[in-house]
């Protein structure tokens, strides 16, 4: 069945298109097999993309779905906030109304603001301070109505003219198609190409969209000269003549829409009384009508996309009979036709309206929006509820009456609040800004801050009495700007307020928007914030407590705990907690709890720290603090993390996914799949690990998480010996943080990579600049989770290093600094004393003096630990050790190095970790142990030279470049010529794929190729 849909074209004849058809029925095919489909369908005014829709929809009908249409609405220039949607879901309730009814169960007075008839009495919406996830979780809701509506059912969604589509629409499409997964669902959006400007707001969101494999975009071209044939023998029932197609298809260039108006002003006998002139042209059968018919069309144009026939009466001021007639006139000639629905009509085309509202004076304009908004306010009832407040603020402000504007532009304000359409928010704000010195003062001092300021910044005025100031609408501004993602747009806001505020004398409300411009900067990646920080710090100090008191101090902490944290970071946390309290300001008291928490697990205090986590988790939950709440389910599992509690911390990311997913945070849920990436890694659950850091990608908007997950994946490929691909994410993660806000939790994990991504590929001296600009940085307290395993991952480098010529020079400095930046390093918790014992080991391993009880120390250490792999790196270790011992110990230390070796190797292929597996299966196969319970990746054969496809010369070449000689001098000890050498070394570095000898180096000593064989030593001794 067909919801909301109308015939609409002229031709009977369906002309062309069998290609762009075919994909459109291939996409409802797969849809109704339950794989969600999202198509775009682009092309010029007139193309013909709403005739394709209409016959698309006509066999989907037929097949049996259910087709909603919506159509984005345009009053002047102003989009309503989810007006498609809107539709479509009103249609979808008519057509299914127990389906819908079912889906919406629960979430009614949610959903009321894209459908309020789904809430008989809508409940006035008072956002918190966390509302900002409030449009999050609106979409999240239609996106699972759709689903359900379309479980059982295969529903196509059609969303027209999307060029005209508000912020608000154009973000929940993009969300839809993003994250539709199930049910039986087809989503079509339409969009007039030639519109599509360098700087329109949609190009964004298509560039973004054409990134999506699940999305397919169809553009649509115009008419060749056989089917402008057929299209007109279709208007005319009859051949045309081949002269008049050729006029018609020069003149219209195979546009549908223009071979359409050409080919019936031809019939009507005005052919010769037309101009080149596009406007002429769309304007001609306009003028033709009588009238009353041209009156009626004027009015229309300039009521919207879709004018109600009570409201059109009500402004026309024509006898019904008279009405009705100009209407039968307009709609015979074409020009007019019913909206869908039956309760209105619009243009049939909407370049004709265009025209005939150009083709207004600007006096005659204005009078008609005044006679538009005139007979609204006097009858509310003319149009939908949900369009009321928005249509009138635009009818009174293209009326050019301030003083009615500017209270119905606020009116209009904060009902897109209330729908979370916060692009319609800031543009209306924007427009009350520029309205406010053109009213009278009268009129100002009636506006109150309760009525419009939601963010009303608390410096002590009361609300309900103090009159509404320029300044409520810059901060309802700035905060719209933030939340839409304008960013630009409220910093210029922040900084004009500002400026003004330089003159007042208003340290609290300075500081407000001194807060707000640190966290716009951040985000936009200008900066890490804390000038603007320091500047709100400065204005608040001394002044008794407020809650703009509290929220700067709280901003304060969480800044320090990201940066600088320490003992200066604890005491701003404990501060903002004090504050928020005295002034009764309970979500900036949990917000400043959270991170207070956080700090006393970092400095020590481990269980104390983890149960006021779990506290705040807790309460925030039960209290319906979502935006605290959320960070709660990043910020605990990440403190159990780190230390060394991952088992922990997967189920509580488990629930938080749940909760940032149903209200609808998703940047929180960015952080998330990350943490839960980073806990599965530690678990070595590899492959969940990498699936949550790819799912995270999907979810995130923000740079910082995708940095994050990039880091993770940079690990991952470094643990699997993917070095290309580990230096692949870990320029990705550099790119996504920046530069302009380095954090330790940041950039300490990527010196780490880039050490052992250096050394991996034999460029030591690389490694050991890296770690000497961290070490000459420092490590600040509070950062040891990540300061041990960057230590440890120098260390192992400068151990496997050893024996390289080149590597010789400047280690003991080396590695005496790296035991004395860990003798500051704490270790309060047992996984980092194991990576303590750990960095001992591999020190005394760099020195060449490591013995079987250093490595036993570290191994006991890990085996207390849910840390897998780096258990079975350390038992690899401690194999080694044995085996190496000149002490001896027998077939006691070989069956102990067995059962070691076994243990390591299995957990090495189970994970897919390539470079230990290999180092497991060399050091058996030097030490003749059989593994017989490893099962074998690939068969080990006897010589790994072989493996590596060297043959006998050039095995004797790799061994001399391996101890740093030079083509003359390898030639000279193989009795060979220089250039034979040189054509030695280039085949070996091309089958050991590499770019240079010291990276060739690195790899056989990597692999153990020609290590001084302890083993033969002590058998000759």
């Amino acid at each position: 069945m067909l919801a909301g849909v109308e015939t609409r074209s002229v031709s009977p004849v369906f002309v062309g298109r069998a290609d762009e058809l075919d994909t459109l029925n291939d996409a409802l095919a797969r849809a109704a097999a339950g794989e969600p489909q999202a198509l775009l369908l682009g092309g010029e005014a007139g193309v013909g993309k709403t005739r394709l829709v209409e016959e698309f929809a006509t066999g989907a009908c037929r097949r049996g779905a259910v087709v909603a249409l919506g159509g984005c609405v345009e009053i002047g220039a102003d989009g309503l906030p989810f007006a498609p949607f809107s539709t479509a879901l009103r249609a979808l309730r008519r057509e299914l109304p127990a389906e819908l009814s079912t889906a919406a169960a629960g979430q009614e007075e949610e959903l009321a603001r894209l459908l309020p008839e789904l809430a008989e009495t809508p409940t006035a919406h008072r956002a918190s301070r966390g509302d900002e996830e409030g449009m999050a979780r609106l979409f999240e809701l239609t996106a699972r109505l759709l689903e359900r509506v379309a479980a059982e059912r295969t529903v196509v969604v059609a969303l027209e003219d999307l060029h005209w589509a508000d912020a608000s629409t154009r973000h929940l499409l993009a969300y839809l198609f993003r994250t539709l997964r199930t049910g039986r669902l087809l989503v079509l959006a339409t969009y007039r190409a030639d519109d599509i400007h360098r700087r329109h707001p949609l190009r964004p969101l298509l560039a973004e969209l054409d990134r999506l494999r699940t999305v397919r975009r169809i553009e649509l071209g115009r008419f060749n000269r056989q089917e402008v044939a057929r299209q007109i023998a279709g208007i005319r029932a009859a051949e045309p003549d081949q002269a008049q197609v050729d006029e018609i298809f020069r003149r219209s260039d195979g546009n549908a829409f223009f071979v359409e108006e050409l080919a019936v002003a031809a019939d009507d006998g005005c052919r010769t009384g037309l101009t080149d002139s596009l406007r002429d042209l769309l304007l001609v059968r306009v003028e033709s009508l009588p009238e009353s018919a041209q009156r009626v069309a004027r009015i229309v144009a300039e009521g919207g996309s879709t004018v109600e026939y009570r409201l059109l009466a009500a402004v026309a001021r024509l006898a019904e009979d008279d009405l009705i007639e100009a209407l039968r006139a307009a709609v015979g000639a074409n020009i007019l036709q019913a909206a869908p629905g039956g309760d209105g009509y619009r243009f049939r085309h909407s370049l004709v309206r265009e025209a005939v509202g150009d083709d207004l004076l600007p006096g005659e304009r204005s009078r008609l929006n005044r006679r538009y908004a005139e007979a609204l306010e006097a009858d509310p009832t003319l149009v939908p509820a949900d369009q009321r407040v928005m249509r009138l603020a635009s009818y009174w402000y293209h009326a050019h009456d301030p003083a009615k504007a500017l209270p119905a532009v606020l009116d209009a304000s904060v009902a897109a609040r209330g729908r979370h359409a916060h692009s319609e928010q800031l543009r209306l704000l924007e427009r009350a800004m520029e309205l406010w010195d053109t009213v009278p003062d009268a009129v100002r001092a009636g506006l109150r801050p309760v009525d419009y300021a939601e963010v009303y910044p608390a410096c002590g005025c009361d609300p309900e009495t103090t009159p509404l100031r320029y300044l409520d609408l810059m901060a309802e501004a700035a905060v719209a700007g933030r939340l839409s993602g304008e960013r630009e747009r409220a910093l210029k806001i922040t900084k004009r307020a500002l400026h003004l505020l330089e003159e007042e004398g208003d340290p609290l409300r300075a500081a407000w928007f001194w807060v707000q411009r640190s966290v716009l900067i951040r985000h936009q990646g200008r900066g890490d914030g804390w000038p603007e920080l320091a500047s709100a710090q400065e204005l608040v100090r001394g002044l008794p407590p407020s809650e703009v008191h509290a929220e700067v101090l709280a901003k304060v902490a969480g800044w320090s705990m990201v940066h600088v944290p320490g003992p200066d970071a604890y005491v701003a946390a404990e501060r903002a907690v004090e504050y928020a309290r005295m002034v009764g300001a309970r979500e900036i008291e949990m917000d400043a709890r959270l991170t207070l928490a956080g700090l006393m697990v970092a400095s020590g205090d481990v269980e104390a720290g983890l149960a006021e986590l779990v506290e705040v988790n807790e309460r925030t939950v039960a209290e319906g603090i979502s935006n605290v709440a959320g960070r709660s389910y990043v910020n605990l599992p990440s403190s159990l993390e780190t230390v060394g509690r991952s088992r922990e911390a997967v189920p509580i990311l488990e629930t938080g996914l749940a909760f940032a997913k149903k209200y609808g945070q998703f940047d929180k849920e960015a952080w998330i799949w990350g943490n839960l990436a980073e806990s599965l890694f530690t678990l070595g659950r590899w492959d969940e690990a990498a699936e949550a850091a790819t799912k995270a990608e999907r979810v995130g908007q923000s740079s910082k998480p995708r940095g994050f997950h990039a880091r993770l994946l940079a690990e991952l490929a470094l643990a699997r010996g993917e070095v290309a691909e580990a230096r692949r994410q870990l320029a990705a993660s550099r790119e996504h943080y920046g530069t302009h806000d380095v954090a330790p939790q940041h950039h300490q994990p990527l010196e780490r990579i880039d050490i052992q991504v250096a050394a991996a590929e034999g460029r030591l001296l690389d490694a050991r600049a890296v770690l000497e600009r961290a070490l000459d940085s420092g490590f600040r307290p509070g950062t040891h989770f990540e300061t041990w395993p960057l230590l440890v991952a120098a260390a192992v480098a400068e151990a496997q290093a050893v024996g390289l010529p080149a590597a010789d020079p400047g280690r003991p400095k080396i590695l005496e600094r790296i035991r004395e930046a860990a003798k500051r390093v704490a270790t309060n918790a047992p996984v980092w004393q194991a990576h303590d014992r750990w960095l001992r080991a591999e020190l005394l391993r760099a020195e060449g003096r490591c013995t079987p009880d250093d490595w036993s120390e570290a191994v006991a250490a890990f085996e207390r630990l849910d840390r897998p792999y780096d258990l079975a790196r350390v038992r690899h270790r401690l194999a080694e050790a044995l085996l190496a011992d000149s002490d001896g110990g027998g077939d006691n230390a070989r069956d102990r190095a067995t059962e070691l070796l076994r243990l390591s190797g299995a957990v090495a292929e189970h994970l897919g970790a390539r470079p230990l597996a290999d180092s497991v299966a060399l050091l058996a196969q030097r030490a003749r142990l059989t593994l017989t319970k490893v099962p074998a990746r690939r068969a080990v054969p006897a010589d790994p030279v072989e493996a590596l496809g060297l043959t006998s010369r050039e095995r004797d070449v790799l061994r001399l470049v391996s101890a740093g000689r030079t083509n003359r001098q390898i030639a000279e000890e193989l009795f060979i010529s220089p250039k034979t050498a040189s054509v030695h070394v280039s085949n070996i570095l091309g089958k050991l794929g590499v770019s240079g000898r010291g990276e060739a180096a690195a790899v056989a000593h990597r692999l153990g190729l020609f290590p001084p064989d302890p083993l033969a030593a002590r058998s000759a001794g």
